[in-house]
């Protein structure tokens, strides 16, 4: 008896849990998921008063892991460019771009080993809206990582 109460808050909770995981966002419906050779990425923005968001922004940053020699800046050729999502008045955003690296060309210093570093490609900079996911189709293989932008104290420039 013990066992079957048990069995079945266990199923019970794990219900809750896939529902908790489809439901990222309610707006996210829209968007269609990702097409063969791309994967779909969701960023939910902490929840803030339209009066707030207006001193923030968001960088979007599309890049991968790679090994590199630790001593070279590495950039990925990839770039982020805005799509509209036809017939709702939504953006989502595509990774697009070659899927190349370029690197300065120091020399490493000898038994230097490689290490694994986040490539990153050119970041885009968004504005801030937490009502709506922020959505980015790139290639499989890519990673997405994002930062939000806090603006400071609006200074008074000197008239000269």
């Amino acid at each position: 008896m013990i066992k079957r109460i048990i069995s079945s808050i266990i199923i019970v909770l794990a219900l809750f849990s896939v529902q908790a995981c489809a439901a990222v966002h309610p707006e996210l419906k829209p968007f269609p998921a990702a097409e063969k050779g791309m994967e779909r990425f969701v960023v939910v923005l902490p929840e803030k008063t339209r009066a707030e968001e207006v001193d923030f922004k968001v960088e979007l940053i599309p890049g991968k892991t790679m090994l590199t020699d630790g001593v070279n800046q590495v950039r990925h050729g990839s770039t982020i460019e805005a799509r509209p999502l036809k017939g709702w008045g939504y953006t989502f955003y595509e990774v697009t771009g070659q899927d190349t690296t370029m690197s300065t060309m120091m020399a490493a210093p000898e038994g230097s080993e490689n290490t694994e570093q986040f490539v990153s490609g050119a970041p885009l900079l968004i504005r801030y809206n937490s009502r709506l996911p922020i959505v980015v189709y790139a290639p499989e293989g890519y990673e997405l990582r994002y930062r939000i932008w806090t603006a400071g104290d609006a200074g008074n420039a000197v008239k000269e």
